[in-house]
C-alpha cells in the first residue's frame, strides 16, 4: 500500500493524500465519491487543547467495533495509519492501538506543530474522523536589547527591549540597582532625558506573559567632571609626620595632582610622598619642617574636567615645662621679672599646716 502511494505522489501530492485516503478507509474500492451534501460519515470536533513548548502532546481517540482502518492526521500530512508510521519526524510515537483507544504522541512540542489533528477511523459500515485544534504557547523570550550604555551627564537616553512570545509578552522596565520605583515604563522603550549621575545603574527589563517570565539587565554608567570636598587645614609639631588628604567625586575616576604656590609637588621628593586609591590621594610629610608649612592645592582631573581645593598646613607649638607652670596663680616679681608660682598643691599644704598649728 506505501508503495503505490509514494508512486502516485511524485506525480500529484494532491492526488497522492487522495489515494491514500481512499486506500485506507475512506471509500471502499470501487465506490464513487458522493455528491455535495450526502454525507457518509460522522465528523466530531473537540475542544481546543492548549499547550506548552516543549512538551509532550497525546492524541488519542477512540475506536469502537468492526474498525478497518484508523490513521492520524496533521493537516495534509499522514502521521500513523495503523501501526505503520508514516511521519519522518522522530518526535512522533504510537502509544497506543486496540479495538477502543489509538494514542499517539509528539514529544518537545514547538510552534510548528500548532494546527488541526484528525483521527479518522473507518468501519465496516462508514468513516467517522475527530478533530482537534492545538494550540501552542511559548514562553516569552528578550531577542533584543540595548546594549551596556556609557554616557555623559546631561545626554538624553533611550533603552529598548523587544520579545517574543505566545501569548503576546508584556514589557516593561524598572530601575533595579539602586531601586527607584519612580523611574519605570510599561513598554519597550525606557526614555530617559537629560540623564543624571543619579540616574547611573543597572536596568532591568521584564518580558512576561501566562507561560513564564524573561528578565535581562543594561548596566548603564553617567560619566561626569570632578567635584572636590572642601579641603581640612592640618596641624603639625615640628619634626612630626603629617597627612593632607584629598577627596574628589568623578566618572571615571580623576586623576590627582598636588601643588604647593605653583610649583607641582611629586611623590619621594624631599620626604614627601603622594599616594592615590581610587576617590582619595594622601600627601605625606614623614618629617615636617619649618619649610613645608604653607598653603597646598590638590587638583582632581578627568577627561570632562578639573576641580580643586587648598589645604593649610601650620605649626603647632608643644607647651615647655615652664609654660606649664605658669597659670592663674602665678605672682610676677616686678624687681626681677620672674615668677613665683603657687601651685594648688603648695596652697593645700599652707592650710593644713595652719589647722595643726590650731590643735
Amino acid at each position: 500500500m506505501k508503495m503505490v502511494v509514494y508512486g502516485c505522489c511524485a506525480a500529484s501530492w494532491r492526488r497522492c493524500v487522495v489515494m491514500s485516503l481512499r486506500l485506507l478507509f475512506l471509500l471502499p474500492a470501487g465506490l464513487p465519491v458522493r455528491s455535495q451534501g450526502e454525507s457518509q460519515s460522522d465528523n466530531k470536533q473537540m475542544d481546543n487543547i492548549t499547550i506548552r513548548q516543549g512538551e509532550t502532546l497525546f492524541l488519542s481517540c477512540s475506536q469502537g467495533d468492526f474498525v478497518t482502518h484508523t490513521a492520524w492526521l496533521n493537516r495534509s500530512s499522514i502521521l500513523y495509519a495503523g501501526e505503520d508510521k508514516w511521519s519522518v519526524d522522530s518526535r512522533v510515537s504510537l502509544v497506543t492501538l486496540n479495538q477502543d483507544e489509538f494514542t499517539i504522541k509528539i514529544e518537545d512540542v514547538d510552534l510548528a506543530d500548532e494546527g488541526q489533528y484528525i483521527c479518522a477511523v473507518q468501519t465496516s459500515s462508514r468513516p467517522r474522523t475527530t478533530s482537534v485544534h492545538i494550540i501552542v504557547q511559548v514562553p516569552p523570550k528578550i531577542v533584543n536589547l540595548s546594549k551596556d550604555l556609557v554616557v555623559n551627564e546631561g545626554s538624553n537616553v533611550t533603552l529598548m527591549c523587544l520579545a517574543n512570545g505566545k501569548p503576546e509578552p508584556a514589557i516593561g522596565w524598572r530601575m533595579l540597582s539602586p531601586s527607584d520605583d519612580s523611574l519605570s515604563s510599561d513598554s519597550e522603550v525606557l526614555e530617559i532625558p537629560f540623564i543624571s549621575r543619579y540616574r547611573a545603574g543597572v536596568y532591568e527589563c521584564t518580558a512576561s506573559n501566562d507561560i513564564a517570565v524573561d528578565t535581562q539587565t543594561v548596566e548603564l554608567t553617567v560619566n561626569y567632571p570632578p567635584s572636590v570636598s572642601d579641603g581640612r587645614d592640618v596641624g603639625v609639631t615640628l619634626g612630626q609626620r603629617g597627612v593632607l588628604q584629598c577627596e574628589a567625586d568623578a566618572v571615571p575616576e580623576a586623576d590627582f595632582e598636588w601643588y604647593r604656590d605653583d610649583r607641582r609637588i611629586f611623590s619621594d621628593f624631599d620626604g614627601i610622598e603622594i599616594e592615590d586609591a581610587g576617590a582619595f590621594s594622601k600627601l605625606t610629610f614623614f618629617n615636617v619642617s619649618e619649610a613645608d608649612y604653607g598653603n597646598y592645592t590638590c587638583i582632581a582631573i578627568n577627561k570632562l574636567g578639573s576641580a580643586n581645593t587648598s589645604i593649610i598646613l601650620y605649626e603647632i607649638i608643644e607647651p615647655t615645662s615652664s609654660t606649664l607652670l605658669q597659670g592663674p596663680g602665678a605672682v610676677q616679681d616686678g624687681n626681677s621679672g620672674t615668677s613665683t608660682v603657687f601651685t594648688p598643691t603648695c596652697l593645700l599644704l599652707v592650710v593644713l599646716l595652719q589647722l595643726l598649728l590650731k590643735f
